[in-house]
């Protein structure tokens, strides 16, 4: 484990080790940001929906194509519409919000750790392990809100476990911010990740002490009522717009719908295993610290209730996302500080077995005394790492995943006096067309739809994605593929 520059004090905002983290996770997650363009359908659904926030100044209702897109609370666009009027229109902009959480979300961890007491060195290690987990870094440089969840439901959780060992206004105000954030970035899912860890730790802690501890319930539950009502206001100016539907959509087909698996158009169902595959990707490349902290402190829990904290968030988590219909890897990044603070506390059980030891003979002998340098390397190779893929393998993919050729060509056909729409267009055709276009397209839902379109003049064009090419009558102008996906301009 690196050992930070010694400094003067763990809570000191400018000590050196809160410097170096600060600096260090900024340069992972800022560096060459905006370096390419949007790619997989989560950024441009999301970016797309942002740019219409922009474009149609509602900020109540968020739309893709022109109609209601009610999956989640608007938070994260209101982030990103916001900073696409202050920075203008970029990829950059639109990573913008979720780069900053994830920085906002390192240096959390550091401070709380610093006031649970432990070492500045668990601290500062536990702070980089976050920052460099595989998984972690891709979405806080991605758009969407994932990265607000996260930050939300650390607050939130940080502040719980502090309340439980000094209480104080700092704490519960950093709870109610939590509760907002998580909530207002994906509704119910942002009341339940939190809620499960808390209710699981209440549960542990009030058996292990076989008593009922009723404050200890009380005060969660009355400050996530507080927390709940920047939600509770934007539902309800919603039902002003939309009524009892768009609230519906947002609640229970969104939200409830997911879970139970009775909105089947959600998608991403998977198996009962599913997260059992995909845990190993989310805490790459320090995934054998966790495993092994996990199995190494199992032990201790019962005596040591900030172990059994930290243990029971990643456990109960997981838990209740296995049990859902609906799944998806991007869903374990709220567990991630977690498994970054157990990572942390067994790579210093690691480190003081190696310091016994130093003057023995042989392998293991020089591994321990150089033990600080080999983990300094092994940090340099993965961030490293990172930033080569933010400067040369990320834009490369470009080539095969970016829809702006594409969109681009749109641009060339509208110059030219063409007006071009859009034939059953999926959400990621339609966020990137909206996002580069600053335009909302034309849509075509129906064949008959389609035919008309293009029947009203010879100059229309319409784009269609198909596994194979268009039959006459249509004519096929041009054809592009993104990723593996082939898209038809045709006319008459």
């Amino acid at each position: 484990m690196l050992r930070p520059p010694a400094p003067s004090g763990c809570l000191n905002a400018m000590s050196r080790a809160a410097t170096s983290l600060f600096l260090l996770a900024a340069l992972l997650f800022f560096f060459a940001l905006g370096n390419h363009q949007l790619q997989g359908s989560t950024e441009a659904r999301v970016a797309g929906i942002a740019m219409e926030m922009h474009l149609d100044n509602d900020w109540v209702t968020p739309r893709l194509f022109g109609e209601p897109f009610l999956e989640k609370p608007p938070l994260s666009l209101w982030l990103d519409a916001g900073a696409m009027r202050l920075f203008g229109v970029s990829p950059w902009a639109v990573r913008l919000a979720s780069a900053v959480a994830g920085l906002l979300s390192v240096m959390l961890l550091y401070g709380m750790l610093c006031r649970f007491e432990r070492p500045k060195m668990i601290a500062w290690t536990a702070g980089i392990l976050l920052a460099t987990m595989a998984s972690y870094w891709s979405n806080v440089r991605g758009v969407g809100e994932d990265a607000l969840l996260a930050l939300g439901v650390t607050a939130a959780l940080l502040a719980f476990f502090q309340a439980q060992r000094a209480s104080s206004v700092g704490n519960s105000l950093l709870f109610v911010g939590g509760i907002a954030i998580a909530t207002l970035s994906k509704g119910v899912l942002g009341l339940a990740m939190p809620g499960v860890v808390i209710f699981a730790y209440l549960l542990a802690d009030n058996l292990l002490d076989k008593r009922l501890k009723v404050a200890d319930w009380l005060w969660p539950g009355l400050l996530t009522l507080v927390g709940l009502i920047p939600l509770m206001i934007w539902l309800a100016v919603l039902y002003q717009h939309g009524g009892a539907q768009a609230v519906k959509e947002v609640l229970l087909t969104n939200s409830v719908g997911r879970f139970s698996g009775s909105f089947v158009e959600a998608g991403h169902y998977e198996p009962f295993s599913y997260y059992l595959a995909k845990l190993p990707e989310a805490f790459l490349p320090w995934n054998i610290l966790v495993y092994l902290g996990l199995w190494h402190f199992r032990k201790q829990l019962k005596a040591n209730r900030y172990l059994l904290f930290f243990s029971l968030w990643i456990v109960a988590q997981f838990v209740m996302l296995t049990l859902a219909s609906s799944k998806r890897t991007v869903y374990l990044m709220s567990m991630t500080p977690a498994a970054a603070v157990i990572a942390a506390e067994f790579a210093g059980v690691l480190f003081d077995k190696l310091k016994a030891y130093e003057s023995a003979h042989g392998f293991v002998s020089r591994i321990a005394r150089h033990r600080q340098a080999l983990a300094a390397a092994v940090l340099t190779v993965v961030i490293g790492s990172y930033l080569v893929a933010a400067q040369w393998t990320l834009p490369n993919a470009d080539k095969h995943l970016s829809f702006l050729p594409l969109t681009e060509h749109i641009q060339a056909l509208r110059a030219d006096g063409h007006q071009v729409a859009l034939f059953q267009a999926n959400e990621r055709v339609g966020g990137a067309s909206v996002f580069y276009t600053q335009s909302v397209l034309k849509g075509l839902d129906t064949e008959a739809q389609l035919r008309e379109f293009l029947a009203a003049a010879a100059t229309n064009v319409a784009v269609i994605s198909a596994d194979t090419e268009p039959a006459a009558p249509l004519k096929v102008l041009k054809t592009m593929m993104v990723g593996r996906q082939a898209y038809y301009f045709v006319s008459n």
